[in-house]
């Protein structure tokens, strides 16, 4: 339909937009496209009406009075002006533009170069001093009302980007239609585009500041597709409702250090699947109900998952992640593997999450060379990539790349309720040597080998976490001796809450991997774990790390016939748990599995149709059954007083004892036992064999590692044991017992 100009409007004879705005805006890198575009006024009080659209063949302007403007195409690549004299209101809810095609379709949207800038200049502040908390508040995709119109604001930052485009289905992929606008110094670029939904895909086109044209992900994307497609969702992170009120209330009171603590880790993707269905993982609904109920059953207090968050490359076991705030779209939606956390913590278990702020994929999509530098790596690759990873490095000594990563860990404590983050390769964040060799690396300012950068950005993580979070707990995966990791920061440590105990996993799994006839010669390397059994609050550890690539499963560690491989697996974890330090098993040992984990296959169930898999199922779930309920196996957990060496002499039958000490309690009638711990790591029996101890009376047996209902031997049974006036081992009295091949008794000491 033709309409006639109205007699105030003026066609322009000739573009009205002056050189200087107009070759960036048709060349697509003008930072500031909301300055001239939409109605505006000129230098001489006329009101200019200005849409760039390419690809139409006529635009107007339709204002709430029922006038409607048409434009004329002022440049071919799609600029479309008019002028008045007239006081045009400029505000986004007075007008609509019509953009019409040459096929004749029209389509009619609000003007996103109308709206004001969404970030206040605290925003801005806060996130150019790398302290803006809730960066992931203000930054990525939002939908929003704003003054009544619904859409969703993008922001992202890019300082060194020329221009800076929203492209995705609501425009056909085509950056010259959403150019976003440069907040001031501050590297941020930002838009409100009405009418875009929850669910629509998108991404950020940028031209780098050497005119490259190329897409990236959002960096604070709540929602990214996992396959070759890697775009974004928008998503709305605010309607979920939680029902976990009593857990947190609980969280924050409790203290983990005195508290038990077994871990379950966990590989979403591959701890179950379902074959009749093309061998798919299962869904984070899914999860909820069997993952869930399984966890319970067993008794573990919490589970690991090992990263959830977004990656494209699935052998990466989710270590090398493009979208940080992203739980992976593999199993579900947000929101869903919300309500996973959420059971989970309505069954009383809580939820650690594996965290990798130590370095990041080269992948073309992701954060490497964001806005065409190097902005959240290093230049120099001697402090930026990790060869042997094939990944880059966190520039930690960045403001805005601290403030990136401390958001994210904050994000996931706060929008997921997420009770710990198990810090994954703190060793390589530690040292600018760490798998380098000489000449490969960039001395400190002091010419030492210790990031100090990353060093303070692992203790501000701590702090921040801690102090916003009560009851969170942090841990390190850090394999070197570097002292004071889990000290905290204002007594000189890194502050994290607890770390890995990889010395105790390494000489223990070495230990145990010794034939029998052999382990005589070894006993220190079962002792030499309580010298420094109290410099850390350790977690005893045995993770995926352990059972891939060649290192073969706990299974096919132990020595000699499948019997005793069974059997040192049953005495292996009964010592484990009987340990002092927090537990963490991973997936699939429980059961004793053959093979080694793959990430892409399912844990072997159909083991649990025989022995001696069901009686390592058993064992463990009994094993946490005493861990919950013997307060002496944690309680004086990370304190010498919590264990006391019976012998460790007797290297030539090969056999330990120790107990693990309950505390004084003021009230004498609810006083808890000690334990005693009594270890046999050869499969000869030992008949009448004699402990030292201290109290009086019967000693319970509560548990027998060697019993026919854990898919032992069976063939000794001990009950109650009776004290006798003997001394032995530097003690009073001793008992003498019958002792199971490849076994671990744990007795209850009479009370005093």
């Amino acid at each position: 339909m033709k309409t006639s100009t109205p007699p105030h409007i003026n066609l322009p004879a000739a573009v009205l937009l002056p050189p200087e705005d107009l070759y960036p805006l048709l060349e697509c890198r003008h930072s500031d496209p909301h300055r001239i575009l939409g109605v505006r006024k000129d230098i001489s009080g006329r009101s200019v009406l200005r849409v760039f659209h390419p690809g139409a063949s006529s635009v107007a302007m339709l204002f709430q009075s029922g006038e409607r403007i048409p434009l004329i195409k002022a440049h071919a690549d799609g600029l479309f002006e008019a002028e008045t004299t007239r006081d045009l209101p400029s505000s986004p809810e007075s007008y609509q533009i019509e953009v019409t095609f040459a096929d004749g379709r029209s389509i009619f949207h609000r003007d996103p170069h109308a709206f004001a800038p969404l970030l206040g200049d605290m925003d801005l502040y806060l996130l150019g001093q790398g302290r803006h908390l809730e960066a992931y508040r203000v930054l990525g995709a939002h939908p929003r009302d704003v003054g009544g119109i619904s859409g969703t604001s993008f922001a992202v930052w890019a300082p060194n980007a020329q221009r800076v485009s929203v492209v995705g289905d609501l425009n056909g992929w085509d950056g010259r239609c959403h150019m976003m606008r440069r907040l001031g110094g501050s590297g941020v670029w930002e838009i409100f585009i009405p009418g875009v939904a929850e669910g629509e895909h998108y991404k950020f086109e940028i031209r780098g500041p050497y005119g490259d044209v190329f897409l990236k992900t959002d960096p604070f994307g709540f929602f990214a597709q996992h396959d070759l497609r890697t775009a974004c969702l928008v998503t709305d992170l605010e309607r979920y409702e939680w029902n976990d009120a009593e857990w947190m209330e609980l969280r924050a009171k409790r203290d983990a250090y005195a508290s038990p603590m077994s871990i379950y880790e966990v590989h979403l993707g591959s701890w179950r699947r379902k074959p009749e269905e093309k061998d798919r993982p299962l869904s984070y609904l899914e999860l909820a109900d069997e993952l869930v109920g399984y966890v319970k059953e067993m008794g573990f207090t919490h589970v690991e998952l090992l990263p959830v968050m977004e990656h494209p490359f699935d052998a990466s076991w989710g270590y090398q992640v493009v979208n940080f705030f992203a739980p992976s779209s593999r199993f579900g939606t947000p929101d869903e593997f919300r309500a996973l956390i959420d059971r989970l913590h309505q069954a009383g278990i809580g939820v650690i999450l594996d965290w990798v702020p130590g370095h990041f994929p080269k992948d073309a999509h992701g954060l490497a060379r964001y806005d065409g530098t190097a902005l959240y790596e290093h230049e120099d690759p001697r402090l930026g990539e990790h060869r042997e990873w094939g990944t880059l490095i966190f520039n930690y000594g960045r403001r805005e790349v601290q403030n990136f990563l401390i958001a994210n860990a904050l994000f996931w404590l706060d929008q997921y309720h997420i009770d710990g983050l198990r810090v994954d390769a703190v060793a390589s964040m530690l040292y600018l040597d760490y798998s380098r060799k000489e000449g490969e690396w960039v001395p400190n300012c002091f010419g030492g080998r210790e990031n100090l950068e990353a060093i303070e950005f692992l203790k501000t993580f701590n702090t921040l976490c801690y102090s916003r979070h009560p009851g969170v707990m942090t841990i390190a995966e850090e394999s070197t001796a570097w002292p004071g990791v889990s000290k905290p920061v204002y007594d000189g440590g890194l502050g994290f809450g607890f770390k890995w105990n990889m010395g105790w996993m390494n000489d223990s799994l070495r230990y145990i991997a010794r034939p029998p006839i052999h382990r005589k010669h070894h006993q220190g390397e079962i002792t030499f774990s309580m010298l420094y059994a109290y410099h850390e609050h350790f977690v005893l550890v045995i993770s995926h790390d352990e059972v891939v690539h060649g290192k073969g499963s706990m299974m096919n560690k132990m020595p000699e016939d499948d019997w005793q491989k069974a059997a040192n697996l049953r005495m292996f974890l009964s010592w484990m748990w009987a340990h002092p330090g927090k537990k963490l098993l991973f997936q699939g040992s429980e059961i004793a599995q053959w093979r080694e984990w793959n990430h892409a296959q399912s844990i072997d169930w159909h083991l649990l149709e025989h022995q001696p898999h069901i009686g390592m199922q058993r064992l463990v779930k009994r094993l946490n059954e005493i861990y919950l309920s013997e307060p002496a196996l944690f309680m004086l957990d990370d304190r010498p007083e919590g264990f006391q060496w019976v012998d460790f002499h007797d290297a030539e039958n090969t056999v330990w004892s120790f107990l693990r000490k309950a505390p004084q309690a003021s009230d004498e009638r609810n006083l808890p036992s000690d334990l005693l711990v009594i270890v046999n790591a050869t499969p000869v029996v030992r008949h009448g064999y004699r402990v030292g101890v201290d109290q009086p009376g019967c000693y319970e047996e509560i548990l027998n590692s060697d019993s026919a209902r854990f898919g032992g031997s069976g063939c000794i049974s001990n009950n109650l044991i009776v004290a006798e006036d003997v001394g032995a081992h530097g003690r009073t009295r001793s008992i003498v017992l019958d002792f199971p091949p490849l076994a671990v008794l744990v007795l209850r000491v009479p009370a005093t």
